[in-house]
C-alpha cells in the first residue's frame, strides 16, 4: 500500500502548476491539482491573454484612421464594448476547457476547491485531508490594493476585464507595465485616459530610455500623464457614478473609473503555509532555493508566488524543473539571465538583456547604440509615431548584452534577438548580418555609430 495518496499535490492550476503537474504525471507520478478559481491562472483569465485581446481591439481605431493615408476613405465604424467582453469571455472559457483536458489527458486528478497546507505532507480541501509525498504551491499573485480613503471605489486589472460599460474617463494609477498597457487600451478605445504616477518616469525597472520615449509617444496619442503625483482619497459624486480623486498637491481629478496598477502581491494568505513551517518573505512570497524547495523539504513553490520573475514562460520553466528534478533524471535548473519581455502598450515595448544602467553597474566599459525614426508605415499616415531601438555592447568582449525596442510588434522582434543574446552574439556578428529591407527590425543590424 502506498505511503501517500499522491506523489505530488499541486495547489493552484495556473501556468506553473499545470505544467509541473502534467510533466510529473508523464514521468509516472500520481498527481492531483487543486484550483479554487479558474484554470490557467492569471495569464489565461486576468492577464496575458485577455490583455492582449484588448490590446488588439484598441489598435483597430488607429489602424482605420491611418488607412486614409493609403487611400481608404468613407469607412464608418463603431465600437461595441459589450461585444468585445463577450467574445473575450468565450475565448477564455475555451482555454479553461483546454487546460482541463490537458490535465485529464496527462492523468492528473483535478480537484475544485480551496486547498490549504496542514503539515509537510498533508493538504485539506473541502474538509477532506489528502496526503502527498511532495506539495507544490503555485497560487500566483493578486493585485495589490491601496489603503486610502475611498479605495473601495477603485478597481484593479482583474475587474477591468469585466466592466459592464466602457467609462468615458479613466485614471490609471501606476507607472509599470500593467499601467501603461491599460492606459493604452482605454485610450485606444476612445476613453479619456490619464496615468497618475508617483515616480519621475514610466517603466522604472527597465532601461531608462524606454520609459521616457514611451511616455512621449503615449502623450502624442492623447494619454495624459501626471508624474510625481499621489492620490490621497477618492470620493463618489452625488450622482452616484462619477469619482473624484484628490492628489497630495491638492489637485482634483474627475473620472468615471479609477484603476490601480501598482503591483501584485504573492497569493499566500490563508494557505496555512506559516503554520506548516514554510518561511515567507515580508511580502508573503514563498522563500525557495535554486531547486524551488521551501524551508520544509517536501514543499516546493514556483511562479509568481515566489516573486522572482513574474512572467508566464518563467513559471512554465520553473514547473518543468520541479517535475524533472523530483520524478525525472534531475539536474535541471533555470538561467534567469537574458529573459525577454514584451509590454503591449501602444506603441509596444520589447526588451532583453541588460539596461544601460545595469551594464555600467556591472563594471567595464560599454558602448551604446541608439536610433529613433519614423517607420515607413507612418510616412504616409501623418501620425508622426516614432520607433526607438537601442543596443548595449560590452566593449572588451564586443558582446551585445542588451537589446531594447519601442515600436510596432516590438515583442515579435525581440524574441529572435533574445536567442542571439543567449548564444553570446557579438556586435560584429550583428553588423555582419544582412538586414531585411524595408523592415523596422533591420535597424538593429545596421546601427554603426556609438552614441555614448
Amino acid at each position: 500500500m502506498a505511503q501517500y495518496d499522491y506523489d505530488l499535490f499541486t495547489i493552484g492550476a495556473g501556468s506553473g502548476g499545470v505544467r509541473a503537474s502534467r510533466h510529473a504525471a508523464r514521468l509516472g507520478a500520481r498527481v492531483a491539482a487543486a484550483e479554487e478559481r479558474y484554470l490557467g491562472g492569471t495569464c489565461v483569465n486576468a492577464g496575458c491573454i485577455p490583455k492582449k485581446l484588448f490590446s488588439y481591439a484598441a489598435h483597430y481605431g488607429e489602424d482605420i484612421a491611418d488607412a486614409a493615408g493609403y487611400g481608404w476613405h468613407g469607412t464608418r465604424q463603431s465600437f461595441d464594448w459589450r461585444a468585445l467582453v463577450a467574445n473575450k469571455d468565450r475565448e477564455i472559457a475555451r482555454l479553461n476547457g483546454v487546460y482541463a483536458k490537458l490535465l485529464a489527458d496527462a492523468g492528473v486528478t483535478l480537484l475544485r476547491g480551496r486547498a490549504t497546507l496542514i503539515d509537510a505532507h498533508t493538504v485539506e480541501i473541502d474538509g477532506r485531508r489528502i496526503s502527498a509525498r511532495y506539495v507544490l504551491v503555485a497560487t500566483g499573485g493578486w493585485p495589490a490594493r491601496q489603503s486610502i480613503p475611498g479605495a473601495e471605489f477603485a478597481i484593479s486589472s482583474n475587474e477591468a476585464f469585466h466592466l459592464s460599460q466602457l467609462p468615458r474617463r479613466v485614471l490609471v494609477v501606476g507607472g509599470g507595465y500593467i499601467a501603461v498597457e491599460f492606459a493604452s487600451i482605454f485610450n485606444g478605445l476612445g476613453v479619456d485616459s490619464t496615468i497618475v504616477y508617483r515616480g519621475e518616469r514610466l517603466l522604472r525597472e527597465f532601461d531608462a530610455d524606454l520609459g521616457a520615449f514611451l511616455a512621449g509617444e503615449m502623450q502624442k496619442k492623447g494619454v495624459h500623464i501626471r508624474f510625481h503625483s499621489i492620490i490621497e482619497r477618492i470620493v463618489r459624486a452625488a450622482d452616484g457614478r462619477a469619482l473624484r480623486a484628490t492628489l497630495a498637491d491638492g489637485a482634483a481629478l474627475d473620472a468615471d473609473c479609477v484603476m490601480y496598477a501598482t503591483g501584485r502581491a504573492p497569493n499566500t494568505r490563508g494557505l496555512g503555509l506559516e503554520d506548516a513551517g514554510v518561511n515567507l518573505a515580508a511580502n508573503g512570497a514563498v522563500v525557495v532555493d535554486a531547486e524551488f524547495r521551501s524551508s520544509v523539504p517536501s514543499v516546493y513553490a514556483v511562479g509568481d508566488v515566489i516573486d522572482r520573475v513574474l512572467l508566464t514562460p518563467v513559471a512554465l520553466a520553473e514547473g518543468m524543473v520541479v517535475a524533472e528534478n523530483l520524478f525525472g533524471s534531475g539536474g535541471r535548473s533555470i538561467d534567469y539571465e537574458g529573459i525577454p519581455t514584451a509590454i503591449f502598450s501602444n506603441p509596444n515595448v520589447g526588451t532583453v538583456g541588460l539596461s544601460e544602467t545595469k551594464a555600467r553597474e556591472r563594471g567595464g566599459e560599454i558602448d551604446v547604440y541608439r536610433t529613433s525614426f519614423v517607420p515607413l508605415r507612418h510616412q504616409l499616415t501623418g501620425s508622426g509615431e516614432r520607433t526607438l531601438m537601442k543596443l548595449v555592447v560590452e566593449r572588451r568582449s564586443d558582446r551585445v548584452v542588451g537589446v531594447h525596442v519601442v515600436g510596432p510588434d516590438a515583442g515579435e522582434i525581440i524574441q529572435g534577438f533574445a536567442v542571439a543574446l543567449k548564444c553570446g552574439a557579438s556586435k560584429r556578428q550583428f553588423d555582419a548580418t544582412i538586414g531585411i529591407h524595408p523592415t523596422i527590425a533591420e535597424e538593429l543590424v545596421t546601427m554603426r555609430d556609438v552614441v555614448s
